[in-house]
């Protein structure tokens, strides 16, 4: 089996795909970034599986984040305070981070 670090877009500036690449395999966290600027871009990347202007339920923000890495409740945390998810009354929703054409976007409901 191949490591697939390769699947980061070519179009991130090379800092992010350093990041990228030493933190996701086969588009799972393989480990979260203790460095700040390191989990922002983390973080991001993360925040483009959800679809702007599109509420979820915490049960499907953590199945979504699930997909990449097994602490749902420490990355959702992550999401919110860092500005990337807003929450209200049980609902999450995309507040920030890149927009991206990404073609392995989760949670993208049809």
């Amino acid at each position: 089996m191949s490591d697939s670090r390769d699947d980061v877009p070519l179009e991130l500036q090379p800092e992010m795909q350093r990041v990228l690449r030493a933190f996701v395999v086969d588009g799972r966290i393989v480990a979260l970034p203790s460095k700040y600027a390191k989990r922002l871009i983390l973080l991001d990347w993360l925040a483009q599986d959800f679809e702007p202007g599109r509420k979820y339920s915490e049960q499907m923000v953590n199945l979504i984040i699930g997909r990449r890495h097994a602490d749902t409740a420490a990355l959702r945390r992550y999401l919110v305070d860092e500005g990337f998810m807003d929450r209200e009354a049980g609902q999450y929703w995309r507040a920030g981070g890149t927009i991206s054409d990404r073609g392995d976007t989760l949670g993208t409901g049809s």
